[in-house]
């Protein structure tokens, strides 16, 4: 091995990881504070899910009703209450613009509403993902991330076991002083987390600017992405007049208990005279995951899509994205 490049190598490493290590640090405490987003959000959750059951619930259309009311504008979705005493979940907005309104199913009250970017994890997250700098912030976090993979790749070349054979990949030098052993620890801990940490990093860089737009780029020009039906893209109701009625929403839910569709399931409203109903579920057994559309006149499937319809390249992206933030464990 070529000490001046070694030295070379090491100098970059080093300088490297210390510019690297504030965001590095800040990155890690925010993501394992927002691991626990769920446990965090339980008790205020509670307080607008839970419900006492008593008698028979209002139908969903007539909660859909109480809802728009109380919106001053039509739903765009329902979350299908999960058991009986759960309340109805009714959103408007998508991703971070989300906006829920709770729905007492038995009483036909609200009880509450709730905006995802008004939430305490909301601003974890953005801390995360952006430093609360906007578009700046995202590519800072982006740069960095990059350069982890520079610092994976010049520690393994570095850590390459030389004299020692590769039980230098386990083995810490106790003999050794101090500072030989910290070494020792920092390479054998670094080889063999280095699997997973580029699995984590490359579960963050979708969510980027520069590789997250390149990326959806390629999926577009390779076909390895989601089909243009799979977000309803060309998927249309096809009303024979303008006296045609639609299915009602208790209809659709009855389909989505027919499914029985593992996770979350949402059912997404029509949003026009020839829009459709799509009923979809959010799970981390990403394997079961679905999306169905039917037109809102006769309630008849015009589109099922599984797992299997989802391109490669989508596939390898949501895996890395659920590994990113836990939700394997």
């Amino acid at each position: 091995m070529n000490p001046k490049i070694y030295s070379w190598i090491w100098k970059w490493h080093f300088i490297g990881g210390l510019l690297s290590l504030p965001v590095v640090l800040l990155l890690s405490t925010t993501g394992i504070i927002y691991l626990f987003k769920d446990a965090y959000e339980q008790g205020d959750k509670e307080k607008l899910t839970k419900v006492v059951v008593d008698g028979y619930p209002l139908t969903y259309e007539k909660q859909l009703e109480i809802a728009t009311k109380a919106w001053g504008k039509s739903p765009q979705a329902m979350v299908l209450p999960m058991s009986e005493n759960r309340a109805t979940v009714f959103n408007i907005g998508r991703f971070s613009g989300t906006k829920s309104l709770y729905l007492d199913p038995y009483r036909g009250t609200v009880l509450g509403k709730q905006e995802v970017n008004k939430t305490d994890m909301y601003k974890v997250r953005k801390l995360h993902g952006e430093l609360l700098l906007g578009g700046f912030g995202t590519k800072i976090v982006e740069l960095v991330a990059c350069w982890m993979f520079v610092l994976l790749l010049t520690g393994i070349y570095l850590f390459v076991p030389r004299g020692k054979g590769w039980k230098g990949l386990v083995y810490i030098n106790r003999k050794g002083t101090k500072r030989e052993q910290y070494r020792d620890l920092h390479g054998v801990l670094g080889f063999w987390f280095s699997a997973i940490l580029v699995l984590m990093l490359a579960g963050g860089l979708p969510w980027t600017d520069v590789f997250g737009s390149g990326f959806k780029q390629v999926q577009k020009v390779t076909g390895t992405g989601f089909s243009e039906q799979w977000n309803g893209r060309g998927v249309v109701s096809m009303p024979k007049s303008k006296m045609d009625k639609r299915v009602s929403l208790d209809e659709m839910v009855e389909e989505a208990k027919r499914l029985d569709l593992k996770g979350v399931v949402t059912i997404e409203l029509p949003k026009s005279e020839r829009g459709v109903y799509t009923i979809s579920n959010r799970t981390s057994d990403l394997g079961q995951m679905r999306k169905n559309h039917y037109d809102q006149y006769i309630g008849t499937p015009i589109y099922e899509a599984t797992w299997a319809e989802i391109g490669v390249l989508m596939r390898a992206r949501l895996w890395v994205m659920a590994f990113h933030q836990g939700q394997f464990g």
